[in-house]
């Protein structure tokens, strides 16, 4: 065991995150009931990550000057999410402490790196091509036929950055859309998925390894909407899910979280979509229905402390709040259910398609989370993907 794999940052230590959002600010309320201290660094004055932590410093992702000053009051740096200056991360990484490393965060930067990870460690994901040129775009969608999807390389979320090709017309007006971006181009194969699945894994630099139930998941104009565990699928496909983590988590040398997104095919194939090295959305059931939360499981793996138990205890429905849902939340709180958690996160701004928080409805089935959630009647435009 080398020094790292010994090197325990205990309670009453200052943890230092990259980036101020939601998770930061999850893992830092998480962390402050262990008796941690935290610091963040993130653009945004006033940040929900600023908000519960001792201290935010206010600069840029790629402000070298100012992740040193959080090194110096931080005793162990993690990143809260992973569009954070990757060249930061492997300054921070020479002169602190960052179990994390720099390595997994330019992989998962780059799909078309992430995507050529994943699959020389002998994980399935989609078929796909480079494109940097509508030549190249024209013969990828001859060599893996149509409909298929091309993303930007870098950047993007919830749907961001990225087309659905339908027919060759439409090629040169993606092709031009999205390389106004400035990267490289990725297409994929599409793939005929029945079911979208997310496996969130924890690893300590002592190489302990944790995983967490496999959560089904619902998408509605590609924002996450619902989170459903257990996933309603057969033992032998979580099974494989939950390996699938551990063999990416044991390959790729991870510390802290990894969250794995997963296609489900009608014949019970399994294919990787992408990876997040950090908490995830389609994680937050775990603060109320399992015995330890993504966040608190973050803190305890990068700090090297021994992971805590992974046990699900009630049967859970994660439903993400968007800026148009948030005042119809509030205007009903009085009518959540007796076992709705209700998580808000602190942003200034309510945004419509912008997550403000989360509601976890725990019952005994999820089929009654689900009917509980539908009465509300406040995700009535999504309704239909209740079912």
């Amino acid at each position: 065991m080398t020094t790292k794999d010994r090197k325990q940052i205990k309670p009453g230590s200052t943890l230092g995150i990259l980036g101020g959002g939601q998770l930061g600010r999850m893992i830092a309320l998480a962390g402050r009931a262990m008796g941690y201290r935290f610091v963040t660094m993130d653009p945004t004055a006033d940040a929900p990550c600023g908000q519960t932590a001792d201290r935010q410093i206010v600069a840029s992702y790629d402000d070298v000057e100012a992740a040193m000053q959080l090194a110096s009051v931080s005793d162990v740096i993690s990143y809260e999410f992973e569009n954070v200056d990757a060249q930061v991360a492997e300054v921070l990484e020479s002169r602190a402490y960052v179990p994390q490393g720099s390595r997994l965060l330019r992989i998962t930067q780059n799909r078309i790196r992430e995507k050529t990870a994943i699959r020389e460690i002998g994980i399935p994901v989609a078929p796909f091509c480079v494109v940097n040129s509508l030549e190249d775009l024209q013969n990828a969608v001859r060599e893996l036929g149509l409909p298929a999807v091309m993303k930007t390389a870098t950047g993007g979320y919830d749907g961001k950055g990225q087309w659905v090709l339908r027919s060759e017309a439409e090629l040169e007006e993606a092709y031009e859309t999205l390389s106004k971006a400035g990267t490289e181009l990725i297409v994929e194969q599409f793939v005929p998925f029945q079911m979208e699945l997310s496996v969130i894994a924890a690893r300590n630099p002592a190489g302990e390894l944790a995983v967490f139930p496999v959560s089904e998941n619902i998408h509605h104009e590609n924002i996450l909407h619902l989170s459903i565990v257990p996933a309603r699928i057969s033992a032998q496909v979580a099974a494989r899910a939950e390996e699938i983590a551990r063999t990416i988590v044991e390959k790729l040398d991870v510390v802290g979280l990894i969250a794995v997104e997963l296609f489900l095919t009608e014949d019970g194939q399994l294919y990787v979509n992408e990876l997040a090295p950090r908490p995830h959305n389609s994680g937050h059931f775990t603060m109320d229905a399992c015995v330890t939360s993504q966040f608190e499981q973050h803190v305890r793996a990068v700090c090297n402390l021994p992971l805590g138990s992974t046990e699900l205890l009630s049967s859970v429905v994660m439903v993400n709040i968007l800026g148009e849902h948030l005042q119809p939340v509030i205007d009903q709180i009085d009518k959540l259910p007796r076992t709705a958690k209700l998580h808000l996160y602190g942003k200034a701004e309510s945004k419509a398609k912008r997550k403000m928080g989360h509601i976890n409805v725990l019952a005994p089935t999820v089929e009654e989370a689900l009917t509980l959630i539908d009465e509300l009647k406040i995700w009535t435009n999504t309704s239909e993907v209740l079912s």
